[in-house]
């Protein structure tokens, strides 16, 4: 596990007590061009290219995570997922590669699965992903933002029962100021057939120290919670991120985390098992590891769905069960989450199958329900779309 005591170079004469502080990270973020080309010694190409980028798609870097790049590597996989680069060509991708605009039903409330909803709150983050699924919200937002979009939203769940599970996303929620955050955890906690409340949130990533006790307060009086997480690299295991994960799992709050499949910083197995081992021992359950979505720019980022099918065939049964994730395609226009793996039954006869094992050895597996013609379950329909709903 790293620590950014070591690594923040940049920032040697900054006391440790600022350097915890999260008011002096959010008021040190680096955010101009000339910072940034001082920072990591980057040519004018490069610089010409960010300039170009800061026009359509913001960008934001905290100093804690910017300590995690090493400016000597020009392929270093942190600075890959944060800072703009020429690379980034935005006539390729999507806007909204998930078709989450198309299945709002309120302000920032997207309802696709038949129970459950993701409720965008913000487009805020102390760091900026460059493969964001929503750049879209760094211009012209979808996020519930005023008390009257929020109520607006809880409204619609309200008058719909059959919603028992609440993402809270963004942007980063986490984010928020603390009476935001507070109203907004209080309405979805008083609508009585919401089950479940999840945080969906990259601060214990990019900005550990924002979990101080007055935001722990506030979550533990909002549980039982669940929060997902989103370290993609094992760089960001560090030693801040540690203590966040541990606050957090102190107050009986399940942490899972969702990865992204993202080329050229952690598109190897060695990178991967050593993320997927090191999150649990920080006590987090790698839970999705996520193709990378075609969003506008970010085409340089994205793997092909064999690689990551291979990727995952090479943690199974190398490491144990609880350290590899669900490998997830999110289907283009908002077909949802669909799991993708490696093909481990070899043949299907009457009365067995033939299974192969992690090690390629086969086995002959008696079942008796099972013949070589019975068709498989349909899966359950999802909901309409919207655009099934108005009749496209």
């Amino acid at each position: 596990m790293s620590s950014t005591a070591k690594q923040r170079s940049a920032w040697r004469d900054v006391p440790s007590e600022q350097w915890n502080d999260l008011r002096w990270q959010l008021s040190n973020l680096v955010r101009t061009t000339d910072e940034l080309g001082a920072l990591l010694g980057l040519p004018e190409r490069e610089l010409s290219a960010i300039r170009a980028q800061s026009q359509r798609f913001r960008w934001a870097i905290s100093p804690y995570y910017f300590s995690l790049i090493d400016p000597s590597d020009p392929s270093d996989p942190i600075c890959r997922m944060v800072v703009p680069s020429a690379d980034e060509d935005t006539s390729e991708g999507e806007d909204d590669p998930l078709g989450e605009k198309r299945d709002q039903v309120a302000p920032g409330l997207t309802h696709r699965y038949p129970d459950r909803v993701l409720f965008v709150v913000t487009s805020f983050c102390s760091s900026y992903c460059r493969f964001c699924i929503r750049k879209r919200n760094w211009r012209h937002s979808d996020a519930a933002r005023s008390r009257a979009e929020i109520d607006e939203a809880i409204a619609y769940l309200r008058a719909h029962e059959e919603v028992r599970d609440v993402l809270i996303s963004g942007g980063d929620p986490l984010t928020l100021p603390h009476e935001q955050l507070e109203y907004i955890l209080s309405q979805v906690r008083s609508v009585p057939h919401v089950e479940l409340v999840r945080i969906g949130s990259r601060e214990p990533v990019m900005l550990p120290m924002r979990f101080d006790d007055a935001l722990l307060r506030l979550l533990d009086r909002h549980g039982p919670l669940w929060i997902n997480t989103h370290f993609n690299h094992p760089r960001e295991l560090t030693e801040e991120a540690a203590r966040a994960t541990e606050k957090l799992a102190r107050l009986g709050i399940p942490l899972g985390n969702q990865t992204v499949l993202l080329a050229g910083v952690n598109d190897d197995l060695p990178t991967l098992k050593a993320l997927f081992q090191g999150l649990l021992r920080i006590r987090v359950r790698p839970y999705y590891l996520y193709q990378a979505d075609p969003v506008v720019g970010a085409m340089h980022l994205r793997t092909s769905v064999e690689r990551g099918i291979e990727l995952i065939e090479g943690l199974r049964g190398h490491t144990t069960g609880l350290a590899v994730p669900t490998f997830v395609v999110d289907a283009p226009g908002g077909g949802g989450k669909i799991p993708v793996g490696p093909e481990y039954v070899v043949e299907r006869r009457d009365g067995a199958i033939v299974l192969r094992n992690y090690a390629g050895e086969t086995f002959v597996y008696k079942d008796p329900t099972m013949t070589a013609k019975s068709p498989r379950k349909r899966a359950l329909p999802l909901i309409p779309t919207a655009a099934e709903r108005d009749g496209e």
